[in-house]
């Protein structure tokens, strides 16, 4: 979007800003259906006053917020050249990056455009992306280390985003199958009770994993898939004695690994192989007041080469904006509380 000069002239300390949007974005892209997207605009832009006319975007007032308007208009056209529509929470999103980025909390290079357009996996329709910046940071993590631990709370998207990191590599032959795990110690010795088999003890602690992979993999495909191993979700137990080759390995609700798991899952790594461990650390479901595997290897492997640790917050919640308010209220109830294995809160 270009800025046209204007012969008003602002208010001592104020500046002004005039937009002109291409006549190929019509209007209701911009502004979304009834406005909302400029409504969006003001409320987080109170000291600023935005008028439109036709194409003709104006604004004028606080000299740091008109400049912001500027920016966010800007990223906003960046995005809708690649078709992809602008939508009220990818323009909360945007400013509050743009915010960060000049108040100094977690400002970086990238760009809102740079992170809302960045494509993993495109299937059935829809095309999974990162959404904020810490997850741009994590999934771009994934591809720069050999294992990666995504910590998070519940909406954030790590187990989500690491799958599908799993299935582009599957199809891009960058590995050759793919290992879905997780802990059914929610169960404990309560297992041997559930009616069933083995497998239909276990479903309930899977299921999770299985939803997320038929939003990414044509169903119909997934049983083929599995039967000839190139995709595998089985409980940790199983990972025990074997040797992961060629293969990308997702280790799920890993705050629910004792120390001996974690450390047993994780020299399980083998030659052209990708891990990616998620988990929240504030959820530990472990009897007994067991040490959880998650919280303690941040401290074992932190800093090791080719390790990245990824911590995303309740700002980075992709679900109802409830959400990330109650994890904000539980992380401040939280604090007031030792933690339940003695462990120093994180």
């Amino acid at each position: 979007m270009t800025q046209t000069p204007t012969s008003h002239t602002p208010a001592p300390g104020q500046a002004r800003a005039h937009f002109t949007v291409p006549a190929t974005h019509p209007m209701v892209t911009v502004l979304g259906s009834g406005d909302v997207l400029l409504r969006v605009i003001e409320r987080a832009f109170p000291k600023a006053d935005i008028h439109v006319r036709g194409n003709q975007v104006s604004a004028i007032g606080d000299a740091a917020e008109v400049a912001l308007i500027q920016r966010l208009f800007d990223e906003m056209m960046l995005v809708l050249r690649t078709g992809q529509p602008m939508t009220e929470d990818a323009v909360e999103r945007s400013i509050g990056m743009l915010k960060a980025s000049t108040n100094g909390k977690g400002g970086s290079e990238e760009t809102p455009a740079e992170v809302l357009t960045q494509n993993i996996l495109s299937s059935r329709g829809r095309t999974i992306r990162p959404k904020t910046l810490n997850q741009k940071r994590y999934v771009d993590a994934i591809d720069k280390n050999t294992i990666v631990f995504g910590i998070g709370p519940a909406g954030t998207g790590k187990t989500y985003l690491a799958m599908a990191k799993a299935v582009q590599a599957l199809q891009s032959k960058q590995v050759s199958r793919i290992i879905l795990t997780r802990p059914a110690v929610e169960a404990g010795e309560r297992l041997g009770f559930l009616p069933g088999t083995l497998f239909d003890k276990i479903d309930p602690y899977l299921r999770p994993l299985y939803d997320a992979l038929h939003d990414m993999i044509d169903p119909d495909s997934i049983p083929r898939l599995m039967a000839a191993g190139t995709i595998e979700v089985a409980p940790l137990a199983y990972m025990r004695g074997r040797t992961l080759n060629e293969a990308f390995v997702v280790l799920d609700e890993a705050q629910n690994t004792t120390t001996e798991q974690m450390k047993m899952f994780l020299t399980r790594l083998g030659f052209d192989s990708k891990i990616v461990v998620t988990g929240d650390v504030t959820q530990v479901d472990l009897p007994g007041g067991a040490k959880s595997g998650l919280r303690q290897v941040q401290d074992i492997l932190e800093g090791v080469p080719d390790i990245h640790f990824s911590r995303l917050t309740s700002e980075d919640v992709v679900r109802h904006k409830l959400v990330g308010r109650i994890v904000d209220a539980y992380e401040q109830y939280d604090e007031t509380r030792p933690a339940p294995d003695g462990h120093q809160r994180k």
